[in-house]
């Protein structure tokens, strides 16, 4: 069973927000059925017919092409923003997520800053490739 962390803090250390696969269009195969999103909190609510639906809070990432980079063989994407700069946040049903995605940063020709670590390179890169690579079940999602 594959876990999805939403951290925002653990015992005073550094927060954690997974990326996932989130199943979009089930008449397409792969990538083009799914997009991704970060994933902010957890959380569920019971509605007035009494039943519970669980939920998550995501970041919306918008793909940078429509198909996979010549040079690496990924996806690209990158976090998606509102016109007035705020983040593209949704509520969604997590019967919608299909499986938690690697990003890359797409690091271009800069050095990287020092200040840069597993932590907080998802806030600070704005673009990153979908690792198909991580795993068999990636692979098979991002192909």
């Amino acid at each position: 069973q594959e876990k999805i962390c939403t951290i925002p803090v653990w015992h005073h250390g550094l927060a954690q927000y997974d990326t996932i696969f989130v199943s979009m269009d089930d008449t397409f195969n792969g990538m083009l059925s799914m997009e991704i999103a970060r994933v902010l909190c957890f959380f569920s609510f019971v509605y007035t017919n009494g039943y519970s639906y669980s939920c998550a809070l995501i970041h919306w990432f918008d793909r940078i092409a429509d198909e996979l980079d010549n040079l690496m063989g990924m996806w690209m994407v990158g976090p998606s923003f509102m016109v007035d700069g705020s983040k593209n946040l949704s509520v969604i049903h997590i019967d919608s997520i299909v499986h938690s995605v690697h990003l890359l940063p797409i690091f271009r020709c800069e050095q990287v800053p020092q200040s840069v670590d597993f932590h907080n390179s998802l806030d600070i890169y704005c673009g990153f490739y979908v690792n198909r690579f991580a795993d068999y079940h990636a692979f098979e999602l991002a192909s």
